[in-house]
């Protein structure tokens, strides 16, 4: 026979503190019992099993919680996302493995509690990846045992660098993200002073849409203008400007001494010639 688990639990308005003292109230399930109970959800879909198995967990999430309030978010809502947690491993639970609940849950109500934390720590994410928020919450923990400064000493993040598996530069990245502060976009001008939010200075004007206009059309002209200057040059001379200074995509700018050899000139001639077709090109293009 299992228990069953008829417990009120307090409403959405109740205290953490009410809720804390039902859940601790609620029967702890023998094997026998969370086995049972797990075989009547999966094989039967009893959602009551379920139920029971939840309620008789809920003070490990509690627990588990507990540990991450010094992030500076609500206790309530930690408990909530390791809830979710702890449905999700219910729903997955296989007692024929031979692994209590307990156990299995854990996983799940620190997977959801971690994502929580790090989507409402900062605005910015501070760790995307599996291996930063693995290094996220080892290194807080860490850096708490080592020292209450600030930062780090290049020792100290040598030592946790090397306990962790990473690069001390990964150590320090991450501990630049974690003392960063969240800054505003758009400032405040309720004082009346010029404002120096982040709005003002990061503006980037290359694909506002009359600048690209512009930016086309000025290329445009300097592509005929260029046209046009090359035109009034010489066979020779065109051929050395080419080369020197509009090589084909892939190819190197030529240099006076392969020139000369083409020419069968010196390196010096090759350098008049090129000074003197570039000097005529500056004058075609400013009389455009």
């Amino acid at each position: 026979m299992t228990h069953a688990l008829t417990l009120p639990m307090p409403s959405a308005v109740g205290s953490i503190d009410a809720y804390i003292q039902a859940a601790q109230r609620a029967p702890l399930l023998t094997e026998e019992e969370e086995r049972h109970l797990a075989r009547q959800f999966h094989e039967a879909g009893d959602l009551d099993a379920a139920r029971q198995l939840v309620l008789s967990h809920l003070r490990l999430v509690i627990s588990v919680a507990r540990g991450y309030l010094g992030y500076g978010l609500p206790h309530a809502d930690l408990i909530q996302e390791g809830n979710v947690g702890l449905m999700k491993a219910v729903k997955r639970f296989d007692p024929a493995r031979g692994v209590r609940l307990v156990s299995f849950a854990l996983h799940w109500i620190k997977a959801e509690i971690h994502e929580y934390i790090l989507k409402n720590w900062r605005l910015v994410k501070v760790a995307t990846t599996k291996a930063q928020r693995k290094l996220f919450f080892n290194l807080r923990s860490l850096k708490n045992s080592l020292t209450h400064k600030a930062s780090l000493s290049s020792v100290q993040t040598t030592q946790i660098a090397e306990k962790l598996g990473v690069k001390p530069e990964e150590v320090r990245e991450m501990e630049g993200r974690m003392g960063a502060r969240d800054l505003a976009l758009e400032g405040q001008m309720d004082d009346g002073e010029e404002s120096f939010a982040p709005i003002d200075y990061l503006v980037d004007s290359r694909y506002e849409p009359t600048c690209v206009i512009e930016d086309r059309a000025y290329a445009r002209l300097q592509d005929e203008g260029l046209r046009c200057a090359l035109k009034d040059l010489d066979a020779r001379s065109r051929r050395i400007i080419e080369a020197r200074w509009l090589p084909a995509d892939g190819e190197e700018a030529a240099t006076l001494h392969e020139l000369a050899a083409e020419f069968q000139v010196s390196a010096e001639r090759i350098r008049q010639i090129e000074v003197k077709a570039l000097q005529k090109m500056r004058g075609v293009l400013v009389a455009k």
